[in-house]
């Protein structure tokens, strides 16, 4: 089965089990991991926003429209920025390490 690294804020590394087909925000919340996903991953917020390890970044496809505009409002936006809802995983992304941010904020509780 595919493995996958989330660093948590505090630099802790978790390795965890990332199954085919699943977004990496589903195997975020499988192994209760501090990332909220307030939409249920349906691309309307950004809290779900993680940093791809700059060595994994190309492998993913390009981000939508949709997701750049959520990204936009994202704290802590850098380059690599992504929100984990759209990271599907595949056999090529077996091994992917993402940064969990120090910080977001959830706009749907505003």
């Amino acid at each position: 089965m595919p493995k996958m690294t989330f660093i948590e804020s505090d630099g802790n590394r978790v390795e965890v089990d990332a199954p085919l087909g699943l977004s990496v925000l589903e195997i975020a919340h499988r192994h209760d991991l501090d990332i909220e996903g307030a939409c249920g991953g349906s691309l309307s917020c950004s809290t779900c926003h993680v940093i791809v390890d700059p060595a994994w970044s190309g492998k993913l496809p390009e981000p939508t429209e949709e997701e750049e505009d959520m990204l936009d409002l994202a704290f802590g936006l850098t380059r690599t920025s992504r929100l984990c809802c759209q990271i599907i995983i595949t056999e090529e992304l077996d091994g992917i390490t993402v940064t969990l941010p120090e910080e977001t904020h959830n706009f749907l509780l505003d």
